[in-house]
């Protein structure tokens, strides 16, 4: 089996799963899978994936992770590390098809639940691609070690965040190994929960575009940002406070992220668009609000390799405290071209609602948009955008 630990997945599935059982427990979902890069997948393919999916029913906390977890994750209550006692994954939750080369995956049920399904069907697809097409991974110790000794040397504050489209866990668990052996404390952790529980690092994440999709399916889109910001403050009281900002584009969050979420936040997530523009739109923000930018951060996450990073890391010069979150690069540079790929939230049926409700996701770069195209181009017109 490829996933073979309750906690191979990412924090962030964890921490939202949390927050959507205090706040949403009866919302259901719907997932879809997104080919971005076309990639065409092998015959049987569809049928290889059914088979990990049915064997991830066997998977349960154990008591070494829920000890590791009650203590790194103080932030989640005794009821939520009851809950995940007793959770096990529902393979009927899960619908795999295929139709030639084309990959089709749909994820449905209670949102509480299905949640925890992305992350590790995103390193399913990966992980079985490769196998599939007979790649091997090449000189992973060494290519780890030369970007670790980069990083090192170019004063990068570093979380892992490569496991959605990782070449293989093994691939991921030597990266990690490396860079904490390489990097000290400028590795803050990684996204990985099991990962961060045997190399003694710190879980890193808080909350993804789908709990901004949701509330613009509950609450409108012109309240979405406000709203999850709210409701995420509620649960966690100002722990886990990273703010993902490119949901419906940074300038419709930045128009909502008032002095009091400026204030409470810890900072923002850069996932989309230009790095340097979104830079300078954050440092004037918190001077506008009359807060030293130097007091917060920002955690620049897309698509980074070492060279881009140095150029914002030179950009930021200090005046914000700059920290990266590095994936693909770091798990899938092994002599295989990473797959384009993603699970997101497509639909969502808030608890009373009569039938399901079109979910969005806009960001700030072309090619990025998720939803239906013609629930895209309302939601654009009822924030005032244009095309993005």
């Amino acid at each position: 089996m490829i996933i073979n630990h309750f906690t191979d997945n990412d924090l962030y599935k964890f921490t939202t799963m949390n927050a959507i059982r205090k706040k949403f427990p009866d919302a259901e979902v719907s997932y879809r899978f997104v080919n971005r890069g076309g990639t065409q997948f092998p015959a049987g393919f569809a049928d290889a994936v059914r088979k990990e999916v049915e064997g991830m029913e066997l998977l349960a906390l154990t008591a070494e992770e829920l000890a590791f977890m009650q203590k790194k994750c103080y932030y989640f209550d005794a009821v939520y590390f009851d809950l995940l006692k007793g959770f096990r994954f529902d393979p009927d939750e899960v619908r795999v098809t295929q139709k030639g080369g084309e990959l089709e995956i749909e994820i449905r049920g209670m949102w509480y639940r299905t949640v925890l399904w992305e992350v590790p069907l995103m390193a399913i697809v990966s992980e079985l691609y490769y196998r599939m097409a007979g790649r091997q991974a090449v000189a992973v110790t060494e290519i780890a070690l030369q970007k670790a000794d980069a990083f090192r040397e170019a004063g990068v504050e570093l979380s892992e965040f490569g496991t959605r489209r990782r070449f293989s866990f093994d691939v991921q668990e030597k990266v990690v190994e490396v860079l904490k052996r390489r990097m000290g404390k400028l590795l803050n952790g990684t996204s990985n929960i099991y990962l961060a529980m045997k190399y003694g690092l710190t879980p890193m994440g808080t909350h993804p575009h789908e709990w901004f999709m949701y509330h613009g399916a509950h609450y409108g889109y012109r309240s979405a940002n406000a709203q999850a910001m709210e409701n995420w403050v509620d649960v966690y009281g100002g722990y886990l406070g990273i703010a993902l900002s490119d949901t419906y584009t940074t300038d419709d969050f930045f128009d909502n992220f008032s002095t009091l979420y400026a204030k409470l936040f810890d900072g923002l997530r850069w996932d989309s668009g230009d790095p340097f523009r979104f830079t300078e739109k954050a440092l004037e923000h918190y001077r506008k609000h009359r807060i030293d930018p130097r007091s917060k951060t920002i955690v620049y996450s897309d698509g980074l390799d070492l060279e881009e990073i140095k150029r914002i890391k030179t950009f930021a010069d200090g005046r914000i405290h700059d920290v990266y979150g590095v994936g693909t690069y770091l798990t899938n540079d092994v002599g295989a071209t990473p797959l384009n790929i993603v699970i997101k939230l497509f639909e969502a049926k808030p608890a009373g609602s009569p039938c399901f409700v079109p979910t969005v996701k806009l960001s700030d770069a072309e090619g990025k948009e998720i939803g239906f195209p013609d629930e895209i181009e309302l939601c654009k017109k009822v924030l005032r955008l244009k095309s993005v």
